[in-house]
């Protein structure tokens, strides 16, 4: 309730709350390490960041400006580096379950793209624009599920799956936990930009909305970069190809109508599926028909690894 009004009025109201939320976690993580001294012992050492960070950010509650800005910064860099406390010794990752929330935050967080398209066209009249430009819209939240469920979830699961004690933590954190961070946000940028979208399809998009659509999507696209470099050590072609032409179109998205703005991204976002689907057709087959061991299973495009680190 407080989120909205969180950097205004109810600045110290939301960070009581999210104090509140970190210490109830801590407690959690208290009563499951009971009669684990190594959990325990995590436990202990991420506790500091977990509760100066909220601290601080009720501390930014009675400032304003740059100085509230500030201090917002200080406490989510607190808040985000206590992961990396004990380089993942003493926690414990439940590789199915781990992964299976992470992936239905990602589904839940296109599904929000989808209200965006019904908020945007609320009001409107449905002519042919506002329902191509919906076509479109949901072309590329499909692109979106296919480049993050089709390959990069199965393969991330089992590598997960093959690692065990701090290895397996420390790729639990690294790859969901942190870099899922700018992957949700791309999307959510990407639903602004398909909000504005459909409310002006005949007018060119300002700034902010153009660079939400495209880098948005960019942003996406960079992170599932990232995932392929925590995985594999390699970048791929695809998706960072995809990533610099959809920065590249944010000059001319502002130039266009929002409707051919829509149509560029969209075929960008098509032809990374195209492109996966024809240059990785057989290393696709193997890991979706599952006839694979999943110690040798290898993102497309490189060398299957060795197994655990």
């Amino acid at each position: 309730l407080s989120v909205p009004e969180a950097f205004d009025d109810d600045g110290v109201l939301f960070g009581v709350a999210y104090l509140v939320v970190r210490l109830l976690h801590l407690w959690l993580y208290k009563l499951a390490g009971r009669d684990d001294p190594d959990l325990f012992g995590a436990v202990l050492r991420f506790a500091p960041t977990a509760i100066v960070g909220p601290g601080l950010i009720i501390g930014a509650g009675f400032l304003d400006g740059s100085s509230q800005a500030a201090l917002w910064i200080v406490a989510l860099t607190l808040d985000y580096l206590g992961g990396l406390m004990g380089r993942g010794r003493g926690w414990r990752v439940s590789p199915a379950h781990f992964a299976e929330r992470h992936g239905l935050i990602v589904i839940v967080a296109l599904g929000e793209s989808v209200v965006a398209l019904g908020i945007g066209a609320a009001g409107l009249t449905l002519g042919v624009g506002v329902v191509a430009a919906a076509v479109l819209g949901m072309a590329v939240i499909a692109a979106l599920w296919w480049a993050y469920f089709d390959i990069f979830a199965v393969y991330a699961l089992r590598r997960l799956v093959d690692l065990r004690g701090a290895a397996r933590v420390t790729l639990a954190r690294d790859y969901y936990s942190y870099l899922h961070l700018p992957l949700i946000a791309g999307v959510v940028l990407f639903a602004l930009g398909l909000k504005k979208s459909l409310e002006h399809v005949g007018e060119p998009l300002a700034f902010v909305p153009a660079l939400a659509l495209t880098g948005g999507l960019g942003f996406y696209f960079l992170s599932h970069v990232a995932f392929r470099f925590r995985l594999a050590r390699s970048y791929g072609r695809g998706r960072p190809v995809a990533a610099v032409v959809l920065f590249a179109l944010t000059p001319a998205v502002t130039e266009l109508p929002a409707l051919a703005a829509l149509a560029l991204v969209a075929a960008v976002c098509g032809s990374l599926v195209v492109y996966d689907l024809v240059h990785y057709r057989d290393e696709r087959r193997v890991v979706r028909g599952g006839r694979w061991e999943p110690s040798r299973i290898a993102l497309p495009g490189t060398s299957a690894p060795d197994g655990p680190d």
